[in-house]
């Protein structure tokens, strides 16, 4: 399917989480609503729609980016530069003892993230993957640490979780010095760059219409969400989020082959 050669709307597909609501809500009610309709599926789905020509392009995996040699094509996605909070490896062991990792199986950019940073960085494995559905204490349970990604992470308090919680986009930004993206507006096709930075704009400034509701859908506060949202989350990808992109590629090309 091509809909931005026939003149059709183009279909987009973006994960089901908190961090994708500021990039898409100017496709919902915003002042592109007109340009693009948004379907919201998990990470790993998304990136499999767009593999498989369901929609145009997506708010894809930059793993999968690299894996399907997709177009780039919005300078607006999902980053850090340090703690992103909803991506968190929780270790009932000492992380240079991890050998069995429980991996939430929504997600793909950050498992390979967290294989990089486990064996690379903290001196871990070599490792066996196991993957499972977002349960922490069902996990812990079968590995000696677990992944947790996307608002599943953010309803733990890691305060309270016993053992070791470590924040994957610290580790990084402490390895790399490096920003690190996740996720970018990605496809097959040529869409005008204009219209995600416009949605993403809308969203940001709209923000205090929606952060409540989507914050209690989500078993969130309000402030949780928007601290997460305006501190966590950075959505521009500028020269040094590309700079932390293509370390994280080269990296991963070391494990797996990738178009990196």
């Amino acid at each position: 399917m091509n809909s931005t050669s026939s003149g059709v709307r183009p279909q987009l597909c973006a994960v089901s989480y908190l961090n994708t609501i500021p990039l898409c809500r100017g496709f919902i009610e915003g002042p592109v609503q007109c340009e693009a309709h948004v379907n919201f599926l998990l990470p790993a789905d998304c990136a499999d729609a767009v593999r498989e020509h369901i929609f145009d392009a997506g708010l894809v995996p930059v793993i999968e980016i690299a894996r399907q040699n997709l177009n780039i094509l919005s300078d607006v996605g999902i980053a850090c530069r340090g703690p992103v909070r909803s991506i968190l490896l929780i270790s009932r062991v000492p992380a240079a003892e991890i050998r069995t990792l429980a991996t939430d199986s929504s997600s793909r950019t950050s498992v390979v993230l967290t294989r990089i940073l486990l064996e690379k960085y903290l001196k871990a494995g070599p490792l066996q993957m196991i993957s499972m559905k977002p349960d922490m204490d069902a996990m812990l349970q079968v590995a000696d640490a677990c992944l947790i990604i996307g608002d599943p992470a953010l309803r733990i308090d890691p305060a309270s979780v016993p053992g070791q919680v470590f924040d994957i986009g610290q580790l990084w930004w402490e390895f790399t010095g490096l920003p690190m993206v996740f996720a970018a507006w990605a496809g097959r096709g040529s869409i005008p760059a204009e219209i995600f930075r416009k949605s993403w704009e809308y969203g940001m400034e709209t923000m205090d219409e929606y952060i409540k509701a989507e914050a209690q859908q989500r078993g969130l506060s309000a402030e949780t969400a928007r601290d997460y949202l305006t501190r966590s989350i950075h959505f521009e990808i500028g020269p040094e989020e590309r700079r932390g992109w293509d370390a994280y590629l080269r990296l991963a090309a070391t494990m797996e082959t990738i178009a990196a």
